[in-house]
This record gives structure tokens, sequence and C-alpha cells, in this order.
């Protein structure tokens, strides 16, 4: 039996029993949920899924999750046919994490800096906190990276430190030791 991967995106104002009709919906159709982000952000429920569908269903639960609009849920539907491995071989995994003093343009500073060795962001989680002293919102983000297999860690190091600097962050790039073998 050929199966087809399904990529969601998800909005909907925040209520219970919204995960449940997703899952719900998926499963009569014979599918598999597999993998997914959500989070409760300003009042909305958000997130993105990716299930695993029989072909002969893909058609049947695209219509059964574009039925669920009626419903207040917003979803976007995306086929893709490539499993995505986690790691290509050529690759290196990396860990980013910083934080400091909240203020606009923090994500587009270090993003552009990734982008320009050619470094992809796989997975990224942000958040603003309050200093612990203080009570002042602190930025902080944590990024899975897959940078090219002819990156110089020590050299995008340095580049992130001395834009950490510029920005007043603590930033640490490490090598994510679970996906390195």
């Amino acid at each position: 039996m050929m199966h087809s991967s399904l990529v969601l995106t998800v909005i909907s104002p925040d209520r219970p029993g919204l995960v449940e009709t997703l899952a719900a919906t998926i499963a009569q159709h014979d599918a598999n949920w597999l993998e997914s982000r959500m989070a409760r952000l300003a009042g909305k429920f958000a997130g993105v899924l990716r299930v695993d569908v029989p072909q002969e269903q893909r058609q049947s639960l695209t219509d059964a999750l574009n039925n669920l609009r009626d419903t207040g849920l917003t979803i976007i539907v995306e086929f893709s046919d490539d499993p995505a491995p986690a790691k290509q071989p050529h690759q290196h995994p990396l860990i980013l994490n910083l934080i400091g003093h909240d203020r606009p343009g923090i994500v587009r500073d270090v993003s552009r800096a990734l982008a320009q060795r050619g470094v992809n962001v796989v997975d990224f989680h942000t958040q603003v906190i309050s200093a612990a002293m203080t009570g002042d919102p602190l930025f902080k983000a944590t990024a899975e990276l897959l940078a090219p297999v002819d990156t110089h860690i020590d050299e995008l190091r340095d580049a992130l430190d001395q834009l950490a600097h510029g920005l007043d962050l603590d930033l640490t790039l490490s090598i994510d030791a679970d996906l390195e073998h």
C-alpha cells in the first residue's frame, strides 16, 4: 500500500478538544500522526504536524480536514513525499542557545548570520521570560541547526559570538552529540 505525508498548519481560537478533533479526523482516514509542534500563542492554538496517510485516503482526509473550518479551525494542507531525514550525512548537527534583553530584530540578525553561512534552522523555540532579579523581559531561544560539512565550527562560533556581543546576548553553539553519529 502506498503512503503519503501530509504537513498540516493549524490555527484556531484556543479551546479544549482541538487536538482530539484533529486526531479523530486523522484516525478516521487510517492516517498516522507522526510528529507535531503545537502551542498556545496569544489566545490562539497554533501548530504544525505531519501525518502518514494511505494514498487512497489522501483526498478524503484533505476534504475532511478542510471541512473542520466550520468548527473554527483554519488548516492548510501540503503534500510531501520527502521523508526528510533528521540529519544528512554531509551536515553538522548543532545546538544554538541564546538569552539576552528582549528587543526587536534579534531573530532577524541571528538568522541572517546563519543563512549567510548556509546553516539551516531545523527546529526553533523562542520565548520572552522575566529576568530573575529585575523582572525585565529577556529573549530566550534554542535552535537545532544543520551546518554544511565544510563549515568550520570554530569560525561559525566566533562570528556568532561577535554578533552576540553586539546585541548584548549570551550565546552558546555546540555540536549536537545525539545526532553527530
